[in-house]
């Protein structure tokens, strides 16, 4: 029978949540404000997803300052925050205001999170940043061991990391309630834009458009229909493809559930890519070493149409989810936030779910606010949390880039110690990307070293 998990091992095993904030002592370096001082926020980003988290941003203080490239669209934002100084270019925003911010959000595409997030973080101010938190496994690393060192409260906005059944199903599966897990399952209905084609044909760049300023550290290109405002994600200058737009919220109960850090490989069959654009589908297996909470663990990834068999559940799969198979049952998740989920026993009947403690949340939002008024770190913040997540799911894209067409690709043996593909020079540039000048990384870390303490991650079983 399952043991009943209680809500402060349930704190204690959840990957550790902001373990290493509260050894080091929690927030200590940047200044927290009181629950009654207003926090004065800056916001990178202000469409799509921007449009929502300064809108949180608004609620929960001051905006003081926005940054967009699109003209228009800032224009629009200046309404809503009326006194807010407005900026093209995050970089002259962020030196302009200096002391006048406390936090800042970053809602731009991939490429920028880690520059944006970077400078914020280097200055002492309180960081926001949208999934994935980066565009590469070394910038996730280096924002982990930053933001350590400035001692700064962060968060990334996987949403569905506050959801109560995302945190019930993690104490289940914690507590053995499906017994021990040697196979996940995760899958999305994503790409819904187009990906897979040539680079399209340059055309001039909108009036409205600061086109400098969107490319960031990317190298230069002409514009052209089909990066700005959306379709950005399908290439891989821009953005992180199918899996890097959906795993940090499909993949994140599994991820919590099981602290599925640091795979030792990962290998991808695709059906290929020209370099400039991700493939049209791809299915990536991660595996995981043993650790002393849990054995070893198979990870399947599924995007463009395909899933994993229908049997596994014993009905239609929905068109994104994630399935967690245990000796003893199945923890089934049908959407992308982990918010719902059932347990499936002998047969793939129902099962009931056994009484677990856990810690609710205020709201995502809420608690990246509550970090920055001197409470306890966001559970997705960027050291514990955040970092490590998003490490674990670009890994995927060194196996999807290594993919040959329509076929399998080579198995990619992962050094997460040091941040090297073993015996796969050609993928040092998808580990690690160069920067246009003035465009670098700030902040002067080292972010080859583990950016947490892997004591807390558990020993490997012989």
């Amino acid at each position: 029978m399952a043991k009943q998990i209680t809500r402060r091992s349930f704190v204690q095993n959840t990957t550790a949540l902001a373990a290493g904030y509260w050894v080091a002592g929690g927030v200590q370096t940047a200044e927290s404000k009181s629950a009654n001082e207003k926090v004065q926020f800056a916001c990178i980003g202000i469409g799509g997803k921007g449009s929502s988290d300064s809108a949180n941003a608004g609620k929960s203080g001051d905006v003081v300052g926005i940054c967009d490239t699109e003209s228009k669209r800032l224009m629009g934002a200046a309404k809503r925050f009326k006194g807010a100084a407005t900026f093209a270019d995050f970089r002259e925003m962020l030196d302009t205001l200096g002391d006048k911010i406390d936090a800042v959000t970053v809602s731009t595409p991939d490429h920028t999170h880690a520059v944006a997030a970077a400078k914020v973080l280097s200055m002492g101010k309180h960081c926001f940043c949208q999934k994935p938190l980066t565009h590469t496994i070394y910038e996730a690393r280096y924002l982990g061991e930053l933001a350590k060192k400035m001692g700064v409260a962060t968060e990334m906005g996987n949403q569905g990391t506050s959801n109560n059944g995302l945190r019930e199903a993690a104490a289940i599966t914690q507590s053995g309630g499906i017994g021990d897990v040697k196979e996940v399952h995760v899958w999305t209905n994503r790409p819904i834009w187009p990906q897979g084609g040539p680079r399209p044909a340059s055309k001039p760049v909108p009036e409205s458009l600061s086109w400098n300023e969107w490319l960031g550290p990317a190298a230069e290109r002409p514009f052209a229909n089909g990066y700005h405002p959306f379709a950005w994600r399908g290439w891989w200058d821009f953005g992180t493809g199918a899996l890097g737009d959906m795993a940090c919220h499909t993949f994140n109960m599994p991820f919590t559930a099981l602290n599925l850090r640091d795979p030792v490989s990962v290998q991808a069959v695709s059906s290929g890519h020209n370099g400039e654009s991700y493939p049209k589908w791809s299915q990536i297996h991660f595996v995981f070493p043993a650790t002393d909470k849990r054995d070893a663990v198979d990870v399947y990834w599924y995007d463009g149409g395909k899933r994993p068999a229908a049997s596994l559940v014993g009905k239609p799969l929905s068109g994104s989810g994630a399935l967690l198979v245990g000796t003893e049952g199945k923890i089934y998740s049908p959407k992308d936030y982990g918010e719902e989920f059932e347990m499936l026993g002998a047969g793939n009947q129902p099962m009931p779910k056994p009484k677990v403690e856990y810690d609710p949340s205020p709201g995502h939002f809420r608690e990246w606010v509550r970090a920055i008024q001197g409470g306890k770190p966001a559970m997705s913040n960027f050291v514990d949390y955040a970092g490590p997540l998003t490490e674990t799911i670009l890994l995927g894209n060194l196996a999807v880039w290594a993919a040959a067409p329509g076929g399998e690709g080579k198995r990619v043996d992962w050094d997460a110690e040091n941040l090297v593909a073993k015996d796969a020079p050609e993928l040092a540039t998808i580990v690690r990307s160069e920067y246009r000048p003035g465009w670098e990384l700030a902040g002067n870390v080292t972010a080859s070293a583990p950016q947490r303490d892997r004591s807390l991650l558990g020993r490997r079983r012989d």
